[in-house]
């Protein structure tokens, strides 16, 4: 029969590899992976309606490009956005 004993450098050695471990995994990271996002998208991110959105578009507060019938937002002008005011259309 094979005992085996846990030391406290042990615990300690455990502890700052499960730390470690833990800032990686929970690291903030990019919001959106994607470039570009459709209406919907953003629509969704920010908890707008529409006509927000619209709104958006012709005060000039978020750029967009149209693409045949369908708007398209630069993920980067949406966290520019959400980073002037977080409390602004409910999200985060």
């Amino acid at each position: 029969m094979n005992i085996d004993f846990i030391t406290p450098e042990d615990l300690k050695l455990f502890k700052s590899e499960l730390i470690a471990e833990l800032k990686e995994v929970l690291q903030p990271q990019q919001p959106f992976a994607k470039t570009w996002l459709k209406s919907a998208e953003v629509r969704k991110i920010l908890s707008i309606s529409p006509g927000t959105l619209q709104n958006l578009r012709i005060n000039g507060t978020l750029n967009y490009r149209k693409v045949g019938g369908t708007m398209y937002y630069k993920s980067d002008d949406i966290n520019r956005m959400l980073g002037e005011n977080p409390t602004e259309g409910g999200a985060v």
